[in-house]
């Protein structure tokens, strides 16, 4: 959906008289429409194996039950062929309750929207966007699931722990940019960089401490063009069209599903995302806007290293 994370392995210990720290593993995998990669830190190769299967099973499972469309679980609880297994339908709560929470901004029943505007599975195609009428028809028809927004939150969050109930004690869960880092990287923090949104560069760093998660949405993945007009995938459920407020915003939480749905939430909040946040309970954010402000709050601001001339608020 939008990352924008890149991962920066810290450096092992190189003074003479230290322990060389295990080195890392890494998994890579296609799943929830992104590459995922899973690294850990296990001596013990059967364990570490064992782990790393067990997480890319997390991830296959969830491609194929949380997608709204297809043959998965959520497509025929959509196309109301099937009710919801216990682990569906507590996604579907909490989805909910953080919709709720975010007074709408964030919402995971605009399947018939997502789909009307061709950002439900894989690429669009080209062509125009919907007219009005179109939009405002599918806005009334708030049925069909999309779980785009939360789901890769969920399956992080399952993936770490899988990984914990295998014995791992340090790992770093990858989806696609968006993850969660478990212990640390041989005795020094997994340090994330994230990317500035109008090019290739970094425009911030952040040590991650164990049990945190890392979420950014923006606007510049899934998108399209049209008559020289940019349209991406993150929905004002408001007014059915893409919010043009905010260019990213990054949120770190020790949940990774609440990380992934309110990073959504404050994107379409555009300048009212200071407010946002504090009904969420989010305290580390940082948003950029179109034109190349950085705002943050202040914790956000004390755990990482930016560039001069950013707000706080």
């Amino acid at each position: 959906m939008r990352r924008l994370i890149a991962l920066t392995v810290a450096l092992a210990c190189a003074a003479p008289a230290c322990t060389r720290p295990t080195p890392p593993d890494s998994d890579r995998f296609p799943a929830l429409g992104t590459l995922v990669e899973v690294t850990v830190r296990e001596s013990d190769d059967g364990r570490r194996v064992a782990a790393l299967q067990r997480a890319r099973t997390v991830f296959e499972s969830a491609t194929r039950d949380w997608h709204g469309w297809g043959g998965g679980e959520l497509a025929r609880v959509n196309d109301g062929t099937a009710t919801p297994s216990a682990e569906l339908a507590a996604l579907i709560t909490r989805a909910d309750e953080i919709a709720s929470a975010s007074g709408g901004l964030f919402e995971p029943r605009l399947g018939t929207l997502v789909e009307l505007w061709g950002f439900h599975d894989g690429e669009r195609a080209p062509g125009p966007p919907p007219d009005d009428v179109e939009i405002a028809t599918s806005l009334e028809s708030r049925v069909r699931i999309d779980l785009g927004a939360v789901a890769k939150g969920a399956a992080v969050a399952a993936a770490i722990d899988a990984l914990r109930a295998a014995g791992i004690t340090d790992a770093l869960v990858d989806a696609g940019g968006d993850l969660a880092a478990l212990g640390d990287a041989g005795g020094r923090p997994w340090r994330v960089g994230v990317r500035d949104p109008h090019g290739l560069g970094v425009i911030a760093g952040l040590d991650l401490r164990t049990g945190e998660a890392v979420f950014t949405s923006g606007d510049y993945e899934r998108r399209f063009e049209w008559n020289g007009i940019a349209y991406h995938h993150l929905f004002d459920p408001r007014t059915g069209h893409p919010a043009r407020a905010t260019a990213s915003v990054t949120v770190v939480h020790r949940d990774p599903a609440t990380a992934d749905a309110a990073s959504t939430a404050l994107f379409v909040a555009g300048d009212d995302w200071p407010r946002v946040a504090r009904e969420l309970g989010i305290d580390f954010v940082m948003r950029v806007t179109p034109d190349g402000r950085i705002e943050t709050t202040a914790a956000f601001a004390r755990r990482a290293s930016l560039p001069d001339g950013v707000a706080t608020r």
